[in-house]
């Protein structure tokens, strides 16, 4: 054999050698990482949700990084984009935000110790569409039981195939309705911004006021709502802020209620903001009354109730 053919069959050799030595390295290593589990997704936003992990063992060196990471594409890694909540074993929770509309992305937990990056099992989600108005609105909504709800009161000026609505501001003028009509509380449009606008029940009974693929919520989809959510469900639904002291919810849903209060029919007069929430339904009670729901500061029902089509209420949009 000349010595060439030794010189590269010697080469040959201590490469596989090398090659051998590194993935056994490589394996030993991995059998090292921290061993955890993903947790299932859950509200989804338009670009927001939550997730995380539970690292259950660390393999005998210390957990120096945890969290999840994310990407449009599978089995994502932590050279993409990533959360970072903390270190040690047990289990952890992660907020994902800067999410796309209507996109869908792959998340798994990871954990790093000393031996490298352990991962947990790669979960799929979609974030939500969210909705926008005829006045170009654009509003955020969360899926609670099934339901996709507006995650904040209905603004628009406009029913959805673009016809003005009426902005009504004079009390006389506005108990002498009976046709659609709109105002911002106390008629002032800074208020529209945090409360939205209250309309009367003429408004709500064309059909055109929530955007194209929404509606009005039936009193049976507020019912549907609040048995999901359970005991005390307008703590569990309120803001965590807005309300008179003492009244602030937990918002465990994200639905984020707040007490934009309410416009008496009868007098035309607005009633203290801060206190109270009301929002129309599209089932007619009776005649003269249709079902609504209301939230009061200090209580934890969501009160189903009987009101006047001339009441001014807040609306929240339920899809199609």
């Amino acid at each position: 054999m000349t010595t060439a053919k030794k010189l590269y069959y010697y080469a040959f050799a201590l490469l596989g050698v090398t090659l051998l030595l590194f993935s056994s390295c490589k394996k030993e290593n991995d059998k090292n990482v921290p061993v955890l589990s993903t947790t299932e997704v859950t509200g989804i936003t338009q670009t927001t949700a939550m997730s995380g992990g539970n690292i259950t063992d660390d393999r005998g060196s210390t957990v120096t990084s945890r969290g999840v990471c994310r990407s449009t594409s599978q089995n994502p890694t932590i050279r993409d984009s990533k959360t970072e909540d903390g270190t040690g074993i047990g289990s952890f929770t992660s907020s994902i935000s800067g999410l796309e509309p209507n996109t869908t992305y792959y998340v798994r937990a990871y954990a790093t110790n000393s031996a490298g990056t352990g991962y947990g099992s790669t979960m799929s989600f979609t974030t939500l569409r969210g909705a926008v108005d005829a006045d170009g609105n654009v509003y955020h909504s969360v899926i609670i039981g099934g339901q996709e709800w507006f995650a904040e009161n209905l603004r628009t000026t406009r029913y959805n195939d673009g016809t003005p609505i009426p902005n009504v501001t004079n009390d006389s003028d506005w108990r002498s309705l009976s046709t659609g009509a709109y105002c911002w509380f106390d008629n002032d449009p800074a208020n529209g911004k945090t409360y939205g606008a209250l309309y009367n029940w003429h408004a709500v009974n064309t059909g055109k006021l929530c955007p194209t693929g929404w509606h009005v919520p039936s009193d049976a989809e507020w019912t549907a709502l609040t048995d999901y959510v359970g005991n005390d469900a307008a703590i569990k639904l309120k803001s965590t802020s807005g309300w008179n002291a003492g009244g602030n919810g937990t918002d465990d849903y994200g639905f984020s209620a707040l007490p934009g209060s309410y416009r008496y029919g009868y007098a035309g007069n607005f009633v203290s903001v801060g206190s109270s929430g009301y929002w129309w339904s599209s089932t007619v009670n009776h005649s003269a009354n249709i079902w609504n729901r209301n939230m009061n500061y200090g209580f934890g029902d969501v009160t189903p109730d009987g009101n006047g089509k001339k009441c001014g209420f807040s609306v929240r949009c339920v899809r199609d």
